[in-house]
Parts: structure tokens; sequence; C-alpha cells
């Protein structure tokens, strides 16, 4: 149902209150959306979350909290009527449905909630490996998609998600949060880049924090209600290793790419939006990096430092350093991150260029009002619209994160052509595109 004009703030009222963008950034229901609560449940959507991770204190090792997963899943019970939770450790699924007082129902295989006529929309909380075939499955059986990023592990992920989308006409969001959030601080900084205040051609440094060290690590038994098979996928049969499973599952290249794709994907997503290249690739890159090689230990690269250069002349630089993103041109320069937009061009505007700005925050956003980022998944999932973070633009983001990884692998500079979506003249680069899956976990797209 739509929200009644009274009440809803205004666009500038939203943009200017960072409480508001506090709490949501926090997952507390937003009082813009009190009226969505009144909802009867016959008039909200059916929900089930797959992939809902419990975590212990990382340094005492004690007391259970929900992971990104189930964070997600939370926010999209919220909204609509959670009915189902597929998990591969049943562990995490009970927690997980403790919330609903038994109306969640349990599942370890998702197929089994995906067989459901009575849901309507999924979100995915999995470790990043599962992510492309979980989407393409839950879009094939007529499931609408939240999830979470990077939604892919390769490049051709991306390209089978994306024709599945078409072929399905499923609306899929993808959890770059950044693009709704924060006091739309990135909003703000991705119409300033494209309005021209910073000059037309513009550069931009992506910086993310360091990967993780570590290893090596013990093998032992897996608990006893987790699916280890399951849950390593497509990803090589190795024997049960606890810090290949829980939050560190992205320290390994076998199922994630480390701060590359984790972060990375936030801040370049920004980045190539507000230098208008979002829908590209770059022609060229290179890139370096310090890759763990520690035997049964993380593997990603944990320090980096990449290149691309995009048709039109732009420049991005995404390495290892203070988590920010910094946008520059001929006539000044901005920075943000999700403490906040800064630079001279925004600190010195007056009350009327913040509220032009404002304006075109609104504009960017699809002439709709920023809210929080489940929130525009549930109301295009109702008009059908793409949402804030579309899929096409996710799996160009991706692709420079992977192909960035890719670059430092094989330690020399890589054509690339955009239209195509392959290396120009080089054999090796174009393997890496895809991975060799396991048997009975294969993505089948042709």
């Amino acid at each position: 149902m739509p929200v009644n004009a009274s009440d809803r703030p205004s666009r500038r009222a939203f943009l200017s209150n960072s409480t508001v963008t506090a709490a949501s950034a926090l997952g507390v229901p937003l009082l813009v959306r009190t009226a969505r609560g009144k909802e009867a449940p016959s008039d909200r959507f059916n929900v089930g979350a797959i992939g809902t991770s419990i975590y212990s204190d990382r340094y005492t090792g004690k007391g259970d909290h929900p992971g990104r997963g189930a964070e997600i899943g939370h926010q999209a019970g919220r909204l609509g009527n959670m009915v189902a939770v597929a998990d591969v450790n049943l562990r995490s699924a009970r927690f997980f449905a403790e919330r609903y007082e038994g109306k969640c129902e349990l599942y370890q295989d998702y197929r089994k909630l995906l067989d459901r006529d009575d849901i309507d929309l999924v979100t995915i909380g999995t470790p990043d490996h599962w992510h492309a075939k979980i989407a393409i499955d839950a879009m094939r059986a007529g499931k609408d998609v939240y999830c979470e990023k990077p939604l892919t592990l390769t490049i051709r992920e991306g390209q089978q998600i994306i024709k599945v989308m078409q072929e399905t006409k499923r609306i899929v969001q993808v959890g770059t949060q950044q693009r709704s959030e924060f006091g739309a601080a990135f909003l703000k900084a991705v119409a300033i880049a494209r309005s021209g205040r910073l000059g037309d051609r513009l550069d931009a440094l992506v910086s993310v924090e360091k990967g993780t060290r570590g290893g090596p690590f013990e093998n032992g038994d897996p608990p006893a209600e987790l699916d280890w098979n399951v849950w390593l996928g497509q990803a090589p049969l190795v024997p049960y290793c606890k810090q290949r499973h829980d939050f560190d599952f992205r320290w390994w290249l076998e199922y994630s790419g480390g701060q590359v794709t984790d972060w990375g994907v936030h801040h370049m997503d920004i980045a190539l939006w507000a230098l208008g290249v979002e829908k590209t690739g770059p022609v060229e890159l290179e890139g370096a990096g310090s890759f763990g090689e520690i035997p049964n230990g993380f593997n990603v690269a944990h320090q980096f430092h990449c290149y691309f250069r995009y048709a039109n002349g732009n420049v991005i630089r995404l390495f290892s350093g203070p988590n920010e993103l910094i946008i520059s041109g001929s006539k000044g320069r901005i920075r943000v991150n999700r403490g906040g937009l800064r630079g001279a061009i925004v600190e010195q505007m007056t009350a009327q260029e913040k509220a032009n700005l404002d304006e075109e925050v609104y504009k960017l956003y699809g002439d709709r009002e920023p809210t929080t980022h489940m929130q525009n998944f549930f109301d295009c999932v109702k008009s059908r619209r793409q949402p804030i973070s579309d899929v096409e633009s996710h799996h160009r983001c991706a692709t420079n994160c992977h192909m960035a990884n890719i670059a430092m692998k094989l330690e020399r500079r890589l054509q690339w052509d955009p239209v195509k979506e392959e290396f120009l003249s080089d054999e090796q680069a174009n393997a890496m595109r895809s991975r060799e899956q396991r048997a009975g976990f294969e993505i089948d797209v042709a």
C-alpha cells in the first residue's frame, strides 16, 4: 500500500536527517514507513530467507548474534510475512526463526523453500559462492530476489544472472545499500560528480581496508547440524575447517574475493555511477597485490593497488588503505564514506544550493524518496520498476573487482573489451572469467 502524504516527511527532511539514517543503518524501522506496518497480513508479501548466518563473538567465542544474512532476512520480515527459512546449518535457521514464534518453517535444502507456491520473494545471505546459483533458481521458481553483495563469484555468473532475469522478468535488488542509506551521502556525491560541479573529466580513488592474513588452520569435524558438503557447493571438496566457515569465508578465494570484492564493490559501485561509466567497463587495467600463500590459510590479497582506465579518459584506482572514496576533477574533489560527505564544494554550499542538491538526489533515486534499501526492494516488487541497485550496473561493478583479482594474479597489464566482455588476446585471462564447478552444483545457463 502507498504511504499517505500526511505520513511522509519531505525529501529535504529525509536527506538532512542523520538520526533517521543511523536508525536505518542499524535495521531499526523508520517512522517514515509506519503506515506500512498497518497493512493486513493478507496484503503483505510472503518472504523466505535463504542463508541466515549466526556468529559467536569473534573475541570471546561466546554468545550468538545474527550475521548479515540474518539481518537482511529480518529487515524483510518486518516488511512482509516471514514464512520460511533455509540454511545448510540448521542451528542458524533455528536461531533466525525464533523471532517468528513458530510461524517460520525451517529447511536445510533451499530448493524445498523455493518449491512453495505461497512465497513471493526471498532474501539471499549465503557466502558469495552460492549467490548466483540460488538467485537463478529463485527467479526460475517465480520469486523476486534480494541478494547480498557481491552478487557473483565470477564474471560469467553475472552474465548468467542477467540472462535469467531478462527471461523471467523478476525483480532483483543487490545489497549495495550505499545507494539508499547513510544520510544519502553517497547519493549526494554521485549527484555532485554527475552535475559537473567538480569538472568535466573525473578520476576516483577507491580505498578499502586491507585483507586479513592467517593460517595454517586445523581441519576438524563439521558441526552436527551443518551439511558441509552442500556448504562447499561449487567449490572444491575439502575437509571442514572452522575458518573456511563462519565470517572468515571471505578470506578464501574459493568462496569470495577478499576485500577487493567485499568492500570493493561498495565504493567501486558509487565511483562508477559518479563517473557515468556504471553500464560499461574499462578498456585497460593492471594491478599488484600480496596474496596469502600459507597452506590451508587465507589466500586473498591483503594488500593491493589496481588501476582502471575507461574509454572516456576516466581513471579509477582501487587500493588497500583508509575506507573511503575520493572523486576529483579540475574544479575540486570530495571525500565520502559511511561517516559522511566532505569537501570544500560541499561545506561552502548555500542553503539554496543544498536544496537544489536534494532535488538532484530525488531525481537520481528514480524520482522517488530515498528510503531504506529493503523498502526500495519491496516498493519495486509492487511497482515492477527496477530497484536502485539494479543487476546490470552491479554486474559491471563486480566485473571490475573480479578483473582486479585476475590482473593481480597474472601480474600484467590487461586490455578489456567492455562490449564483448572479454580480454583482448589473452586466453589465460579469459579462462579466469569463470571457474570449474563441482559436479552436482553447476549453474545450468547456456
